[in-house]
């Protein structure tokens, strides 16, 4: 059973048309991430929820996907068993030892490796993470780089196989509140 959400993210689109809502909540197995993603891509219009299970140090264990896109069903389930990540029950090669699901239509999964750089005093934080390329059935290893910057809520990022780089502010909840030229948001708390 999920506990009330402690904070709730809502986010703006600013490369194309879309928003995204998703909230945070404690549970049983440790975190969930609800979320609602609503935007316009070249392939048409997309309206995505999606389900992010993590245990209780911010690793992923599964990620459903639902919605439409374009008139066409989206139904994606990934997860990690035994060392391995299963998308809609395939086996996908070539991610070992990764513990982080990354959805590409959304900041919200920047939230895991953000929370448990946070909870530690190290300056930075190597991650890989299953990358859900949307539309693509199929995830792709992502090795990415978290630094603290020295700014108290902006941390660097960098994602090796794209060979991109940025900046971005969190919140103290750990979402991120703007991921330069892509996503812009505001967090509220809870109790």
């Amino acid at each position: 059973m999920t506990e009330q959400a402690i904070a709730t993210a809502r986010w703006r689109a600013l490369d194309r048309e879309g928003e995204d809502a998703c909230r945070l909540c404690p549970a049983a197995h440790g975190w969930l991430l609800l979320g609602h993603a609503r935007f316009r891509d070249e392939g048409g219009f997309a309206a995505l929820d999606y389900v992010v299970r993590c245990d209780a140090d911010w690793h992923t264990l599964s990620a459903d996907i639902a919605g439409v896109h374009d008139d066409r069903e989206v139904r994606f389930n990934a997860r990690r068993e035994n060392g391995l990540w299963l998308l809609n029950d395939t086996e996908q090669p070539g991610l070992d030892g990764v513990v982080d699901i990354d959805l590409s239509f959304t900041p919200a999964t920047n939230l895991m490796p953000l929370r448990r750089l946070l909870e530690t005093r190290d300056e930075a934080l190597e991650s890989s993470a299953a990358w859900l390329f949307y539309p693509e059935p199929a995830l792709q290893r992502l090795d990415q780089t978290y630094a603290r910057t020295g700014q108290p809520d902006v941390m660097s990022y960098r994602a090796e196989q794209t060979d991109y780089a940025t900046q971005l502010t969190y919140d103290r909840a750990g979402f991120v509140t703007l991921y330069p030229a892509l996503w812009e948001g505001e967090v509220s708390h809870e109790g």
